[in-house]
């Protein structure tokens, strides 16, 4: 375990095990269907490369850079796009992929952006999820882990866009975000 890590809260294991269910659960759902995943970056790298490839239906993907938090702890509510699609999504299966949908506000935005494509379908996938800090109600189809309200870094989630490489989902000690 990192020296900056007060507990492992989801192992690796754990993680590839989720991933795994997930994966099949989205391939029975879409069974015959085209469907494009779009990743927002950074944090959801990660999780989407292992999800595409438990996922045995064809594929394509799309990315996005959306920012919310700068370099803080807590999301600024101003949402930024900074890369957008690179593809048109009106008739398509979308599925959105997200590292982590804490207060609502991201994912909440980018629905309705996305929306205003008229996409075939727009569902979200999400690693984790933190139901107590939701400030807006947001529908997530595909959940990996509901979390409790903890600082969590690991997996492709960062603190000052460090520790996104541990294979875990991790517990940063307080003192480590509040110096």
């Amino acid at each position: 375990m990192h020296q900056d890590i007060a507990e492992i809260l989801i192992s690796e294991e754990e993680i590839r095990a989720k991933v795994k269910e997930l994966g099949q659960q989205i391939s029975r759902d879409y069974a015959g269907q085209d469907l494009l995943l779009v990743g927002i970056l950074r944090g959801a790298m990660l999780f989407m490369s292992d999800l595409m490839r438990e996922i045995d239906i064809p594929i394509n993907i799309d990315f996005m850079v959306v920012s919310s938090y700068g370099s803080g702890t807590t999301t600024s509510g101003e949402v930024r796009v900074l890369k957008d699609l690179d593809r048109g999504i009106e008739g398509r299966n979308v599925l959105l992929i997200e590292d982590i949908v804490d207060t609502g506000l991201t994912l909440n935005y980018l629905t309705k952006y996305l929306a205003n494509r008229h996409p075939k379908s727009l569902k979200v996938c999400t690693l984790l999820n933190k139901p107590s800090r939701r400030r807006v109600e947001v529908k997530v189809d595909y959940n990996g882990f509901i979390i409790p309200d903890k600082f969590v870094v690991g997996y492709g989630l960062d603190y000052n866009e460090y520790y996104r490489n541990l294979p875990y989902i991790g517990v940063l000690k307080p003192e480590i975000y509040r110096e």
